[in-house]
């Protein structure tokens, strides 16, 4: 998988600097003290990472995550050890034309063992199981919701994180005893806080937050909002001027995507196929007005 020649970066190497993981998008490097983490441009879809990316959606998804870091660390200590304009340390400059606004520096922290998913509307895995049981990972709902209504008051539905594959829904009894009652307890609060704070804000500038997932972990005994936040990788972001209960909604991520593969006779195996020039283009746009509506400023 090459980077793209209209500059879009799929893989990403910073020679001399050690690099600790490869995702499915980002690329977590070592500075000793600190880890840098940098989004690329891949995209993936049903698990598959596709063999082109879109073009700034590593852009998109730091500074949107900046943006709700700095509105939530009032009230939520999260790992940044940067801010969205700083220059980079003198041992990174010579990438700078790589990784400047793609880039996060982050204080080291040990992950929590699940992933912190809040839901506001019902959709997805959620529906799928309120479905069959009127539940969602075993909170009881009330009858009669549709796909895509919005929920009484947010849940909090953790998750087992999966190293390949889809994550799995848990109770929140199976969450404290991954964790610890102490800190599921405080990682449910803290998702459910960051989530109605988030959701408020950006139904007043046009866009429903239907679900989110966090992650956590903790760093000196304490514990704080770490990788990614609220982005429309982590998110399903719905326009709210098209919001339409009882059934899917249209979406500010990979839906443009994921609809064009869905007309190809493809296994949703690896490999993916190629993405043509218009689905790529109309997914970086979806982006870009993600971040443009919740910041109110267009990404220079």
């Amino acid at each position: 998988m090459a980077n793209q020649t209209d500059g879009t970066v799929l893989q990403l190497d910073l020679p001399g600097i050690k690099k600790l993981k490869s995702g499915k998008v980002r690329e977590v490097f070592d500075l000793g003290d600190r880890l840098i983490f940098v989004a690329t441009d891949r995209i993936s879809a049903f698990d598959v990472i596709m063999p082109n990316g879109i073009p700034r959606k590593g852009e998109v998804l730091t500074q949107i995550s900046y943006f709700w870091f700095a509105q939530t660390e009032s009230f939520q200590p999260n790992h940044l050890l940067s801010r969205a304009g700083d220059s980079l340390p003198k041992e990174l400059e010579p990438f700078a034309g790589k990784i400047a606004r793609r880039s996060m520096i982050v204080k080291k922290a040990k992950p929590l063992a699940i992933e912190c998913v809040v839901r506001g509307y019902l959709a997805g895995s959620g529906w799928k199981e309120y479905q069959k049981s009127q539940s969602v990972c075993g909170i009881k709902l009330p009858p009669g919701l549709k796909e895509s209504s919005e929920l009484p008051e947010p849940i909090f539905t953790p998750a087992t994180k999966a190293e390949t594959g889809h994550d799995e829904n848990i109770s929140f009894e199976e969450a404290c005893r991954l964790v610890g009652v102490d800190i599921a307890g405080q990682a449910r609060a803290s998702s459910l806080m960051i989530y109605q704070f988030a959701r408020d804000y950006a139904r007043q500038r046009g866009i429903l937050i239907a679900d989110t997932k966090f992650e956590f972990g903790q760093s000196n005994g304490k514990l704080i909002l770490i990788d990614e936040v609220l982005t429309p990788d982590s998110s399903r972001f719905w326009p709210a001027d098209q919001y339409a209960p009882g059934k899917s909604q249209p979406s500010y991520d990979k839906q443009f995507v994921r609809d064009y593969l869905e007309t190809l006779d493809w296994n949703k195996t690896p490999p993916g196929p190629m993405l043509p020039p218009e689905v790529v283009a109309k997914t970086t746009a979806k982006y870009l007005e993600a971040y443009e509506r919740l910041t109110g400023k267009a990404l220079s």
